[in-house]
């Protein structure tokens, strides 16, 4: 077993930084989409309605699918919401 440390588990499990670093953003905005849904307590339907996705989209939102959704798609739907997403870039540590 290594003892290597790692910064999140996306560096872990993600083969480059890139890997990881695009990981991490969806990640957050999807559990921010997760925190909307569930804030308003709207059901995946009228989810679906204000993302602008249908149905099986939320689903897989609200499941964790992070495999099936890119930046673009959840920029959108967080947009969508009438809120706003902003970006700060950082030197690495």
């Amino acid at each position: 077993m290594s003892n290597e440390r790692f910064n999140s588990v996306w560096d872990a499990i993600e083969t480059t930084p890139a890997q990881a670093e695009n990981m991490r953003l969806r990640s957050a905005l999807m559990m921010s989409l997760k925190e909307y849904v569930n804030r308003e307590g709207l059901t995946q339907a009228q989810a679906a309605k204000v993302f602008g996705v249908t149905q099986p989209r939320v689903s897989d939102l609200l499941r964790g699918k992070i495999d099936v959704f890119g930046l673009d798609t959840l920029v959108n739907m967080v947009a969508n919401t009438g809120q706003h997403v902003e970006l700060h870039v950082s030197n690495a540590a």
